[in-house]
């Protein structure tokens, strides 16, 4: 079993930056291939970036490329998510997750386990 924290987000302007944290607790976390996605109101659960256990293989969703990047520290139990130019429409609850697998995926049903989710709201 793997748990999963996050915590950074909170209420910025257009134009600014957060740094998401997702702390990871129980199993080796290192084994781990780790994923951020994001849902809206109304809409369904998206992939945001996947980062594999290594770190050595990185996946964006293209509306966040160049914006944000997915990092990890695995002495630390913890995977990161900055996020700069931040836009309205990024505004969601951000949701870390974890594989078994250490081979990172865009798909969330490969997923095994998920955090609470941490809010985003990005104002116009």
């Amino acid at each position: 079993q793997v748990q999963l924290v996050e915590s950074g987000g909170g209420l910025v302007q257009a134009g600014g930056s957060l740094r998401l944290s997702c702390a990871a607790s129980g199993r080796t976390f290192s084994s781990n291939a780790m994923g951020w996605f994001r849902q809206a109101p109304g809409k369904e659960r998206d992939f945001v970036a996947g980062i594999s256990w290594s770190g050595g293989t990185i996946y964006y969703a293209d509306s966040v490329q160049g914006r944000f990047t997915v990092s990890r520290d695995n002495a630390k139990n913890t995977v990161y998510l900055q996020m700069h130019s931040l836009k309205p429409e990024d505004t969601a609850v951000y949701y870390c997750a974890a594989k078994d697998s250490g081979h990172s995926s865009t798909n969330l049903y490969e997923y095994d386990y998920w955090g609470q989710g941490t809010q985003v709201t990005v104002s116009s």
